[in-house]
């Protein structure tokens, strides 16, 4: 079973993101010679999982808000 992928973490640019081991980005694991692979959040902004096929689920809190907001 893989990791849950975390939606906001605090420090995304200490990890590299391109695999479930999320290594230290200055101890890379793969060794593919690459540079770390940066968390959707870093290129997308905040809420990059609301938008595309990601597959992911928003939070209960976030999904509530916007049903708030359009019953005004």
């Amino acid at each position: 079973m893989s990791k849950k992928f975390p939606l906001q973490p605090k420090h995304p640019e200490r990890i590299c993101w391109g695999c479930d081991r999320y290594c230290p980005s200055g101890s890379l694991a793969c060794g593919n010679g690459a540079d770390r692979t940066m968390h959707p959040l870093e290129m997308l902004g905040e809420d990059w999982y609301l938008f595309g096929d990601w597959g992911i689920e928003p939070p209960p809190e976030q999904a509530g808000a916007g049903a708030a907001d359009e019953a005004d």
